[in-house]
């Protein structure tokens, strides 16, 4: 059954940025685009390069090792040389609090 854990606090995460946190032994990547928070899978499923560390373009994420790209929003993956999508969590805030289901 998956809950809601508190991971972060909003005012940690600058706007156009990331932060990996880990919640129940998962390295997770949270990404702030234009005040909305989003959470995906840290780990590249290519050579598992940690994706927080890219470079956020837009609502993709650049990969630091081989530059695969992945939405942010929802964990697809959108450019090679990954083929597989990263996992995407529901996120809430409430005040100053990020929530992430697991």
């Amino acid at each position: 059954m998956s809950e809601f854990h508190k991971v972060a606090k909003k005012s940690e995460i600058l706007d156009e940025s990331a932060k990996c946190i880990e919640v129940n032994d998962k390295r997770i990547a949270l990404f702030t685009i234009n005040g909305e928070i989003y959470a995906i899978d840290d780990t590249c499923p290519h050579e598992e390069a940690p994706l927080s560390e890219g470079v956020l373009d837009g609502d993709e994420i650049v990969c630091p090792w081989h530059q695969a790209t992945f939405n942010v929003r929802t964990g697809a993956c959108t450019g090679p040389p990954a083929d597989d999508n990263v996992t995407s969590y529901p996120v809430r805030v409430t005040g100053d609090d990020i929530e992430i289901e697991i």
